[in-house]
């Protein structure tokens, strides 16, 4: 046999099924099935949220308060973030109690402080974007550890 063929032979044996059962060790949230279709739904939603909030960040920090761009983007990004976090919460039973459910609460109480004045808006907007992306591109163990 050729060698890279065993090498190929061994990376597949790797990266069957088992690879992808969290280890014992590791505290993450029941994964329960979902339909199909909700691959499909969570994809164009994850999509239209990243760009509501993409122009959300763009025009709540750069353009003038009586703009309606960022309320606009605001509400496609509320309103994609809902069926999003739903499509998940299929899946993930215990998203409230995981990284990355938490971090979706704190998200919302940074934008919701800094449109009512409590918090400074261009640092705390600005975190909560850099919040989303880190845990978003973080390892499935540490986006779904169990904290509470």
């Amino acid at each position: 046999m050729p060698k890279d063929t065993r090498a190929m032979e061994t990376r597949n044996q790797t990266n069957g099924p088992e690879s992808k059962r969290p280890r014992k060790n590791e505290k993450i949230g029941v994964i329960a099935d979902r339909p199909y279709c909700f691959v499909y739904v969570s994809l164009i939603s994850r999509a239209l949220h990243q760009l509501g909030a993409a122009i959300f960040l763009a025009t709540y920090i750069l353009s003038p308060a009586n703009s309606p761009a960022w309320r606009i983007s605001l509400m496609l990004t509320v309103a994609s973030g809902m069926v999003l976090l739903g499509s998940e919460a299929i899946r993930h039973r215990q998203f409230l109690r995981e990284v990355f459910g938490l971090s979706t609460l704190f998200k919302l109480v940074l934008v919701g402080f800094a449109h009512q004045g409590l918090l400074p808006a261009i640092p705390s907007v600005t975190i909560a974007f850099l919040l989303a992306s880190l845990v978003s591109h973080a390892p499935k163990a540490v986006r779904h550890r169990l904290i509470l």
